[in-house]
């Protein structure tokens, strides 16, 4: 299993914190002679904390799919919203917006839906709501990101949630990006909002299972 780069510092931080715990408690079962099953079930406790926040940052290996008509799914996840919204940052228009919950079991690597160039990247301070929560795409720390395919324009945003405390974005201004190319990463809970034209055929439905950079989202037209 490959583990993300965004997790290197993260996954050494926690086992040095780890490690520390399990001296202190060693320490503290032998001054204080604790049962020995208190001390294996907090050192199992802390193995399997330290298991989870790797597994968290994995890296899977996936094809990289490509289809111009096609946007793909930016993030593994739920579909949460799937609407016409009007969106006010970029557009101030109506768009369909197509969202990708993550759950802290999911990989959370993000992906650029579509090929293009990037022609508008914003970071938004905010509030810490539930990613799932509707008013998550306004109100929450979030970075925007314009992608022009030479036919459309194709805003994805990636949310912070509830523990979220942290955006990666790979995308910078006028560089061209390939279709499904990691184009970042959220660390724990969090959501990508992708807005597509009003005319796309949406392709998923809410609360369907999609797989980033795999699953395709929508269709546009011609």
């Amino acid at each position: 299993m490959r583990i993300n780069k965004e997790g290197y510092s993260t996954i050494a931080y926690v086992n040095g914190v780890i490690v520390l715990l399990m001296l202190l408690f060693g320490w503290a079962a032998t001054s204080y002679m604790w049962p020995a099953w208190l001390m294996w079930t907090t050192e199992s406790i802390l193995a399997i904390l330290f298991v989870l926040v790797v597994m968290f940052f994995r890296e899977p290996t996936r094809i990289q799919l490509t289809e111009e008509d096609l946007v793909f799914a930016p993030a593994d996840g739920t579909i949460v919203v799937a609407e016409d919204v009007v969106e006010t940052e970029f557009f101030g228009e109506k768009r369909l917006q197509v969202s990708v919950f993550m759950s802290i079991f999911n990989v959370h690597i993000n992906w650029f839906p579509v090929a293009g160039k990037v022609i508008y990247k914003k970071y938004h301070e905010g509030k810490y709501l539930v990613a799932s929560h509707p008013k998550s795409s306004d109100k929450n720390e979030h970075m925007s990101v314009g992608i022009d395919t030479g036919k459309e324009v194709i805003v994805y945003r990636q949310i912070a949630g509830l523990i979220a405390r942290r955006i990666v974005s790979y995308a910078k201004p006028d560089q061209v990006v390939e279709q499904n190319q990691q184009c970042g990463f959220i660390k724990f809970g969090s959501r990508v909002d992708v807005f597509l034209p009003l005319d796309a055929e949406i392709l998923v439905n809410i609360g369907q299972k999609v797989t980033g950079s795999q699953t395709p989202l929508a269709r546009l037209k011609r």
